[in-house]
């Protein structure tokens, strides 16, 4: 059964502006172009919007979800959805995008955060922002069916796609079954290509706005270049994502569609065993030429630069946030 929760909340006043979203430390403010002024508002089958206040070209001023910007965001009125998002990077995701603007629908099996605190929609909704809590089994192709027709009844559209949700056993190949080989392969490479094809099929059906219909952002790893040490259902599964982005990227990109990949490094989110265990973080201390370990906002901050329209002339990349990892 899939469940479906939407929190909105309208634009509040000066006077009683609720608390901001989380903040993303160390992020330098930005200057996005946008087709759309903050407090837009879609209906179905139109993308006409209503208009919030402007001043003159630079002037800034306090968004409806409190924190200052200028007068549009990057994401301002378009409709994202997140994979796995009531958690770790794909929570920070969800936060940083309604952050900028976005309508975000999170997908995902439980609204709670593993790692602990409100439930993303509710901190979303708490700003000001507007969110969709859509209970999804990646693993079922039919609920994934679902996630697309109740997003597409709601809003009308697909802007952005991100294909953050993943699984792991943590086993070397001669200690994994094929069950467990099958469960990976099925939320981390199949759910991908189910919803990808899916929603590029939506995209097509979009107008286009400065020549895209919309945008595709894969959570990757850095284990889809270099082995994942004894795991080896995970990385072989997000080397699939890898190619898959730049096969997406290659075939659709002469019809609007634009296709990248986020490849994290060492994130601590709090949800991993690993990131609990004294030994195996400083090994990746170790292994990091950067001076600490990620944080999910790391990835976060990428993912919204391949989402928005900054992100001009670049489809198929694999983006490595990885701290230096790769390169060294």
């Amino acid at each position: 059964m899939i469940g479906d929760t939407v929190v909105r909340s309208d634009p509040p006043s000066p006077a009683a502006r609720p608390g901001t979203l989380p903040r993303l430390p160390h992020w330098p403010h930005q200057d996005h172009p946008s087709r759309t002024a903050p407090g837009a508002s879609r209906r179905r089958g139109s993308r006409t919007r209503r208009r919030g206040s402007s001043g003159p070209s630079g002037q800034r001023r306090r968004t409806a979800i409190g924190h200052t910007d200028r007068v549009t965001a990057s994401l301002d009125g378009k409709v994202a959805v997140v994979t796995g998002a009531s958690s770790g990077i794909g929570r920070a995701i969800a936060l940083l995008f309604a952050q900028e603007g976005a309508q975000v629908v999170v997908a995902d099996l439980h609204p709670s955060p593993r790692e602990g605190g409100r439930p993303t929609c509710d901190a979303i909704a708490d700003a000001g922002g507007v969110a969709r809590f859509v209970g999804t089994d990646l693993a079922d192709p039919a609920a994934i069916e679902r996630l697309v027709s109740t997003v597409v009844d709601a809003h009308g559209s697909i802007d952005v796609l991100v294909n953050n949700a993943a699984t792991f056993v943590g086993k070397p190949l001669l200690e994994t079954s094929l069950e467990e080989w099958d469960r990976v392969f099925a939320v981390n490479l199949r759910a991908v290509f189910l919803l990808t094809k899916l929603v590029v099929g939506q995209m097509l059906g979009q107008p286009a706005h400065a020549g895209v219909r919309g945008r595709i952002v894969n959570i990757s790893s850095q284990h889809g270049m270099l082995a994942a040490p004894g795991d080896v259902s995970y990385g072989t599964s997000k080397s699939g994502v890898v190619y898959i982005t730049r096969q997406v990227a290659a075939d659709y990109a002469g019809r609007g569609i634009i296709c990248n990949a986020v490849a994290p490094g060492k994130i601590v989110t709090g949800t991993s065993p690993a990131d609990h265990d004294d030994e195996r973080l400083a090994w990746s201390r170790a292994r990091t030429p950067f001076p600490r370990l990620g944080e999910p906002a790391d990835v976060a901050r990428a993912a919204l630069f391949l989402a928005g329209d900054d992100a001009t002339f670049i489809s198929g990349v694999n983006l490595l946030v990885d701290g230096g990892w790769t390169a060294s």
